[in-house]
């Protein structure tokens, strides 16, 4: 069954308030390292607000987390199959972007895989995360027209188009059509020998 915007906002905030105490971070160090105010902090813990793409991205950096770490159980898989019915989801809440994370949960893989549906006109802006730059991914378009600004290029994806990128570096999505878009991300979280 699909969740509605406020069970993500409960299953955000629970799993964010989890991570935070499981490290001994006060309310007060995640808004410091995050740059993020410790009312919002709170109120996401609440479950009443849900952060954007952008916003929880520099939460789990200061966590020392990727997204897909984020959204990953703390218990170890048991099964190598991912049911679609049991993936989790998270919808952002400006632009409307929905993150479904497809691979299966506690595999001994550095890799990760999520699909992504991008509501037309969206976009959304990631800031440079150095410490993240060991991590690349791969973004795979599906279906529509995305356009991703990297390094100060634009390069337009088609269905079956892919982008290799670092992570750390500054980069954005952005859906120039009034169709939505679908694409994967396949998110290596490990370093890339001779890099």
């Amino acid at each position: 069954m699909e969740k509605t915007d406020q069970d993500f906002e409960i299953a955000i905030g629970d799993r964010l308030k989890a991570l935070r105490l499981a490290q001994k971070f006060t309310l007060d160090r995640l808004a410091a390292d995050a740059r993020v105010s410790r009312a919002m902090i709170s109120r996401i813990e609440r479950g009443e607000a849900s952060p954007t793409a952008a916003l929880l991205a520099r939460l789990c950096e200061a966590l020392g987390l990727s997204l897909s770490a984020f959204f990953a159980p703390d218990n170890p898989g048991t099964s190598p199959v991912s049911r679609r019915e049991t993936q989790r989801l998270w919808r952002d809440p400006t632009t409307g972007y929905l993150r479904r994370s497809v691979s299966p949960p506690g595999m001994p893989s550095r890799v990760d895989i999520v699909e992504v549906e991008f509501p037309p006109g969206a976009r959304v802006s990631f800031p440079p995360r150095p410490e993240s730059r060991f991590m690349t991914q791969h973004v795979w378009l599906f279906a529509g027209v995305i356009d991703m600004e990297l390094a100060g290029e634009t390069h337009r994806l088609h269905p079956g188009d892919c982008l290799f990128m670092d992570i750390g570096d500054a980069f954005a999505f952005f859906n120039p059509s009034d169709q939505p878009a679908r694409y994967g991300v396949i998110l290596d979280r490990g370093q890339v020998p001779g890099r």
